[in-house]
């Protein structure tokens, strides 16, 4: 059985072995400039220990899982262009770098080749691995289009931030398992226990990103913290302060949504100020916590020893107490 590092080891010789000297350079340069950004690779390692519970011949799931890293690499890059960002993962963004239509049709072809790079996968089961990732790539879209509608809202629900969240971050990381497990031999219950794992985490993964925007540390987060607050984006801990707030905390929180010109670091306290007050954080951590276990709990049912599950069962940890 492969560890962890033995996993992430294997996925990054199979995104190195990815040739993108091809031509017209135009298209694939920029291809190759965002993948080579690195990243946590969580989507790839998914597939891989997600198939390792079946199978350990894990290289059968290798294509697939470099298919879901391009996937994902693409919706990060077109993301870049909606909103409007300068920076990722400390480099410029593709549309920065060359410009929109490029970054667009850069995107386009990624999708593409995620694609081929899932066909590669064993023929009989092609099918059901080709409809979980299409079934998830899909939720990908759906759950932007919510979140580019929830800019423009001041009463968006925590129901429809948690449902936008699962199909935004969720559904991709549950559809890597399930592809990885459906590689494997998986039955269908395994696979769909699997697929529930990973909406668990995913959800958890989100709401945690959202604390640590917050109360992160700065150092350690990798970014700025308040970006969320800065942008009035909806996340859990805004909507949820939106919610609990008393009249006197909801005018002040409005009042700083609707400002246009502000001090970031003044906004930011002022903000984190009514979170603490109205304790949202204990909120966010106990709903992380719920999910985290949803996910474990999905995880124990799954026909397999405890020990093959082991990885998985620290993965979901460390995504829980993760600081970045």
């Amino acid at each position: 059985m492969k560890r962890l590092e033995d996993i992430h080891q294997l996925v990054k010789d199979g995104m190195a072995s990815l040739d993108w000297n091809i031509a017209p350079n135009g298209l694939y340069d920029p291809i190759a400039y965002v993948l080579s950004m690195g990243g946590k690779r969580l989507r790839p390692a998914l597939v891989l220990l997600a198939c390792q519970l079946f199978d350990e011949r894990i290289e059968k799931a290798l294509y697939p899982a470099l298919g879901f890293e391009v996937y994902h690499n693409f919706t990060l890059l077109h993301d870049d262009v909606m909103d409007k960002a300068d920076m990722r993962r400390g480099k410029p963004t593709v549309h920065k770098k060359w410009d929109e239509n490029t970054a667009i049709l850069s995107g386009d072809a990624m999708i593409i080749k995620a694609y081929q790079l899932l066909a590669k996968c064993d023929a009989s089961v092609f099918k059901s691995v080709f409809d979980a990732f299409s079934e998830a790539a899909l939720g990908v879209c759906e759950g932007q289009q919510y979140d580019m509608e929830f800019e423009s809202r001041t009463d968006v629900k925590l129901t429809e931030y948690l449902e936008m969240i699962r199909l935004k971050t969720a559904v991709l990381l549950a559809g890597a398992l399930k592809a990885g497990a459906l590689c494997g031999g998986a039955s269908e219950k395994d696979a769909d226990l699997i697929y529930k794992y990973g909406i668990g985490i995913g959800i958890a993964f989100q709401i945690k990103d959202d604390l640590l925007d917050v109360y992160g540390d700065e150092k350690k987060f990798g970014k700025a913290i308040g970006g969320d607050i800065f942008c009035n984006k909806k996340t859990f801990l805004l909507i949820t302060a939106l919610e609990k707030a008393d009249e006197s905390s909801r005018k002040e929180l409005m009042a700083w949504i609707a400002k246009e010109q502000f001090d970031r670091a003044e906004k930011v306290k002022a903000v984190t100020a009514i979170y603490d007050k109205l304790d949202v954080r204990t909120d966010a951590e106990k709903a992380m916590r719920e999910y985290y276990e949803s996910a474990i709990t999905a995880l124990d049912m799954i026909a397999v020893s405890k020990t093959v599950k082991q990885p998985l069962y620290d993965l979901a940890e460390n995504l829980l107490y993760r600081e970045d």
